[in-house]
């Protein structure tokens, strides 16, 4: 017989133990955070999740511009020649090319009167229509600014992404067994340790997704605030000297009339130098003059980057990169912060995660204020007004964005971010009526049928005459939303029921 075996001693912990002090401290200021930030973060996670599909609502709000897989530097040229003979003094025109998220050629001018418009053009580069996307220009523009004035929304969303990034840090923190309970759950007892779980649960499954966004958000938001700070250290204040640094090769201002530019040869040249690249937009500056050019973005397939700048003159002289892509680790970083954010890379797979983990993220920031609110009704200290109005500010949102698309669908003229507001406020004024269940239940409901009368109201506008196939993707994808919310609800019920 063999002598029993001593049993191995437990290997250290991977984490240090800490101190419970510690743990204190890093919740109270993961609790003031969540809750100083909490509806700035809820609108910017929730609007960012929508963003990721900016392109396809692009799409599907106007499903009969031409789609265009390909385009020759030829049809490219002739719409740009055309745009500008509707405004010879224009001072500058952006010219979107064809690309897989957004198969369209379009160009972007101002008129004679000073109002800017955007063109679509057909495979030859004939103009066929004026682009009118009220709602997806609405939407992304609530992530990117809150539809603030100037820099100040981006600013704030910037500084959202900060305190977001913030939460994520001190929330780990101060759980130490975060990572080891990744998969525990405490079902059948108290609803707020089900909550609580969930939360903890979902934030560690996502945390990677969760700090990439946070981080690049915080970046892209304050990078007006950067730019700033740079321009006073380095150039005493002169922002544009900041800007020219990721300009490419400079161009000098000359007024002196000359022959428009060739679109078409310089982006010939241009594809004949990188036959596999592709080209997403061109943006023309001071046509008609001595010293107008062309900036080129171009892609590079395989590379994680918004893509390479080239500057090309007057004459189709290919002058050289800005260097996003050929340029040091600092530049493809930032090239690299876009696509990163919103999901733009990797396709219709990236973009689904990225919009599942984007309804997680959101998920988590409603919870955690569910919690602390219940912690505080456990404790004897309960605050019912401010249950209501947080159920009824977090439900508002799909509705506010459902209303929203239907007028934008049927009365283009009126601002969507007017409907939304409208919305929004009507919403949570429903918190002064109902009890938060009741709230709840009645706002998902609401959200359920207006999902499903986007898809209806776009259906019956389009039908018979819809060219782009994306179009019934999203209204399909609507009517899925608006089944799962009415799944939900009636879920909700039955539990209440038991």
């Amino acid at each position: 017989m063999h002598a029993p075996q001593a049993k191995p001693k437990p290997g250290k912990p991977i984490w240090p133990k800490i101190p419970a002090p510690f743990v204190r401290a890093m919740l109270a200021g993961h609790s003031a955070l969540g809750l100083a930030f909490a509806a700035l973060i809820y609108l910017v996670c929730f609007s960012g999740a929508v963003a990721v599909f900016t392109s396809e609502f692009n799409r599907w709000e106007q499903p009969t511009a031409p789609v265009l897989h390909s385009v020759t530097p030829a049809a490219v040229g002739a719409a740009f020649d055309e745009v500008l003979a509707k405004n010879p003094k224009a001072h500058d025109l952006f010219i979107r090319m064809p690309e897989p998220a957004l198969p369209r050629l379009s160009v972007h001018g101002d008129d004679a009167k000073g109002g800017e418009h955007t063109w679509f053009a057909d495979a030859s580069g004939n103009i066929v229509a004026e682009q009118r996307t009220p709602w997806s220009e609405f939407q992304a523009r609530l992530h990117t600014a809150l539809h603030l004035p100037g820099t100040w929304g981006f600013f704030l969303v910037g500084l959202t992404g900060v305190a977001l990034l913030s939460s994520l840090v001190s929330g780990v923190l101060s759980h130490p067994r975060v990572f080891k309970d990744a998969f525990a759950f405490r079902w059948g007892g108290s609803k707020r340790l089900q909550e609580a779980d969930l939360h903890n649960r979902i934030s560690v499954w996502g945390l990677p997704f969760h700090v990439v966004v946070s981080l690049t958000g915080a970046f892209l938001g304050l990078s007006v605030l950067i730019v700033g700070v740079l321009a006073m250290v380095v150039f005493d204040g002169n922002r544009e000297k900041v800007f020219a640094l990721f300009s490419g090769p400079p161009v000098a201002d000359d007024a002196r009339p000359a022959p428009v530019i060739d679109v078409a040869r310089g982006l010939a040249v241009l594809q004949a130098q990188n036959p596999k690249a592709g080209f997403n937009y061109i943006f023309v500056e001071h046509p008609g003059e001595t010293g107008q050019h062309m900036s080129v973005n171009r892609t590079t397939p395989g590379k994680l980057s918004r893509g390479e700048i080239i500057i090309v003159d007057g004459n189709a002289k290919v002058l050289g990169p800005a260097g996003f892509e050929s340029g040091n680790l600092g530049m493809a970083i930032y090239s690299s912060l876009t696509p990163l954010h919103f999901g733009w890379f990797g396709g219709w797979p990236v973009k689904v995660a990225y919009f599942l983990l984007g309804l997680g993220l959101t998920a988590v920031t409603a919870s955690g204020v569910a919690i602390w609110l219940a912690r505080r009704r456990d404790k004897g200290r309960p605050a019912p007004r401010w249950e209501r109005v947080w159920v009824a500010f977090c439900w508002s949102q799909p509705l506010a964005y459902a209303v929203s698309a239907i007028v934008a669908l049927l009365a283009p003229g009126v601002p969507p971010v007017a409907v939304w507001g409208g919305v929004t406020l009507a919403a949570n004024a429903c918190a002064f009526l109902w009890t938060p269940a009741t709230l709840s239940i009645r706002l998902r409901l609401a959200s359920a049928v207006g999902l499903a009368l986007v898809a209806l109201v776009h259906l019956g506008l389009n039908t018979g005459r819809t060219v782009d196939p994306v179009a019934w993707i999203l209204d399909a994808s609507l009517v899925l939303g608006a089944g799962l919310l009415a799944a939900s609800v009636w879920a909700s019920r039955r539990t209440a029921q038991v």
